[in-house]
């Protein structure tokens, strides 16, 4: 499977990675060339030897995606730091290239559930917060063994 991530933070470099380790094809487009040394941390031998793919450029630009090989990707993962980034990207990827699976990222909870609404395969960590925080506070789940949950600290 060949992947493009547009957003290389702490998101999409840890996506990356990961699509990277099972031996999926990935390709990484960031605006900033200092991005990818978030590539290469924790891997064994660096993100290019490992089979992946950077390209500087603005996800905007069609020309940059193109340098990525959205043409050909499976999936488009947009995870930049913006919603309004991520959305055009989105439906870039879907509508002009026809890519067959896009996930967005989208802070807003309101947007996020309107472009669900729209047909776009979201992810809005914002919400996820806001519900892991309200069941921390109200109580009716049990602490997770992965730290979600909050713990009682003794005063």
């Amino acid at each position: 499977m060949f992947v493009l991530i547009v957003g290389c933070g702490r998101v999409g470099s840890a996506i990356a990675k990961r699509m990277v380790r099972e031996g999926h094809e990935v390709s990484v487009l960031d605006e900033s060339e200092e991005a990818h040394a978030l590539l290469d941390h924790d891997l064994e031998q660096g993100f290019e030897d490992s089979g992946g793919r950077f390209t500087v450029g603005t996800a905007l630009e069609v020309e940059a995606l193109y340098e990525a090989g959205i043409e050909r990707a499976d999936v488009v993962v947009c995870s930049t730091d913006g919603d309004n980034t991520n959305i055009v990207v989105a439906q870039i990827a879907r509508k002009q290239f026809q890519v067959p699976k896009v996930v967005v990222r989208v802070l807003d909870p309101y947007r996020a559930d309107w472009y669900r609404q729209q047909g776009l395969q979201t992810v809005c960590p914002t919400q996820v917060a806001i519900e892991m925080l309200t069941e921390a506070v109200i109580g009716t789940e049990s602490p997770s063994a992965n730290g979600a949950a909050t713990q009682e600290a003794e005063l």
